[in-house]
């Protein structure tokens, strides 16, 4: 029955999308044409050769849409993964149908009304799925379209998992009990309220008897062996499977589940930076750099000038750092220090009152304005206006010895600015602290996450600038 309503959903939502899509390409139309919001330099087209084109259009985008996976359940998907599908599955299908309309030569289509048309359909799109999964969401919290569940195992990590689904009765995942090991049967007992109703050999009465629709098998890693025979008990029963697998105190950074070739892959550490991410991160990178560079550019100058003014040595200064993935490179900033500066001492840290310092360089440190040849490091691709400090590679090779997890912040290409140099871990100050900032900046990123650092940066500065 379950399912049966579920394809009753895909069915409404799938209708529902053509009808949207339709509406979108007649109302891009009128506006194209017809709002005088567009200018019109060759005359208005007549509107028969645009309305024949809505069935290639809903052809393609209902073959997209499909598949893209737009119409798998999404109970435990975010709106902001779904929005995604929807502007690559958007941005897919235009490009066909312009593709299509090339044929066409003895019809010119208006490219503006294309751009209107995708602008409108994903906006529309977006909308009518949240108010889809808005209403489904408050019929699973009435107690409607419900998913009845056995969890299998009851361990620490079986209660999670409860703790879990009932976080989010919005999922319409109703647990109707756990089952135990029939080694050491737990019967009469419950979990959090929820009664274990018996062991993992009585699975296929228990779904018979419950009407489960799915069973989620939450063991412990040494109980490999029992996984494997719970799913031979489970044999051809024609339900949902989920497994939790028990590594989850090993994910590390933007874990997930990859598929290679049909085989699912476990990943516990990986980059936010795939896909539609590097183009809009590399994007916004180039766009920002530019537009500053062009702002600083006469205060680049009189720094320029200054500095060869009042001391002897070059201009700038170059230093290696280690990048993304463990790439070395070097960095450019204004010299602030006398020339040669650690001839005597080494690589170290700048330090409160260091003696190195010309008077120039104290006053470009306290303000930041060393960095500013960092946007040339930017627009070479070596680093990004955003993202976790880069180190001297001396000083990577101390650190990953000792602080835990300290490589992770590799997995992200260094930036200008960060989470941690905003909420003032920089400098000679912690680096466990450093690194938890940066890690939580890499597990969040986003572009609105970017530009929250970037006014944080202009608004109060770098803080520990020595």
């Amino acid at each position: 029955m379950l399912k049966k309503h579920a394809q009753f959903f895909e069915n409404i939502l799938f209708f529902t999308d053509l009808v949207v899509i339709g509406f979108s390409w007649f109302l891009s139309y009128y506006i194209r044409f017809y709002s005088g919001l567009l200018p019109i330099e060759k005359g208005i087209p007549p509107f028969i050769i645009y309305f024949y084109l809505i069935i290639p259009i809903l052809f393609v985008w209902s073959f997209v849409f499909k598949s893209f996976g737009l119409y798998r359940p999404k109970r435990t998907s975010s709106y902001i993964s779904e929005l995604f599908d929807i502007v690559k599955a958007c941005s897919f299908s235009v490009l066909v149908l312009i593709s299509i309309t090339f044929f066409f030569r003895q019809y010119e289509y208006s490219r503006l009304l294309f751009l209107t048309f995708f602008l409108m359909t994903v906006s529309a799109l977006a909308m009518e799925r949240v108010a889809f999964r808005e209403t489904l969401r408050y019929l699973r919290r009435k107690g409607y379209n419900l998913r009845y569940a056995l969890i299998a195992g009851t361990g620490e990590l079986a209660e999670d998992v409860l703790k879990r689904i009932e976080l989010h009765p919005d999922l319409g995942i109703k647990v109707t009990g756990f089952l135990s090991n029939p080694e050491s049967p737990i019967q009469n007992s419950k979990v959090y309220g929820i009664p274990v109703i018996g062991s993992y050999r009585d699975i296929r009465k228990i779904i018979s008897e419950k009407d489960i629709d799915q069973i989620i098998i939450a063991l412990p890693v040494e109980q490999h062996a029992l996984t494997v025979e719970l799913l031979k008990e489970i044999g051809n029963e024609m339900i949902d499977i989920k497994v939790v697998p028990d590594i989850c105190e090993f994910i590390t950074l933007r874990g997930g589940i990859d598929e290679l070739d049909g085989l699912p892959i476990i990943s516990l550490q990986d980059t936010p930076l795939y896909g539609w991410n590097i183009v809009i991160k590399r994007g916004a990178d180039i766009i920002f750099s530019i537009a500053i560079l062009i702002i600083s550019s006469p205060l680049m100058i009189l720094i320029a000038l200054l500095i060869k003014i009042t001391s002897i040595g070059p201009i700038f200064y170059k230093q290696e750092r280690m990048g993304m993935d463990g790439t070395r490179f070097f960095v450019y900033k204004f010299r602030t220090m006398i020339a040669n500066a650690e001839e005597r001492t080494g690589p170290v840290w700048a330090k409160e009152g260091d003696e190195r310092r010309t008077d120039v360089g104290t006053l470009l440190r306290r303000m930041n304005l060393d960095e500013l040849p960092q946007l040339f490091n930017v627009l070479k691709g070596d680093m990004s206006i955003v993202g976790p400090r880069p180190e001297r590679p001396v000083f990577v090779e101390q650190f990953r010895k000792s602080i835990p997890q300290y490589m992770l912040r590799h997995k992200m290409k260094a930036g200008i600015t960060g989470w941690a140099q905003v909420n003032g871990w920089r400098g000679n100050t912690s680096i466990e602290k450093r690194i938890e900032y940066d890690l939580y900046y890499i597990e969040n990123w986003s572009l609105l996450f970017d530009i929250k650092i970037i006014l944080m940066t202009v608004w109060k500065g770098f803080k520990n600038a020595y």
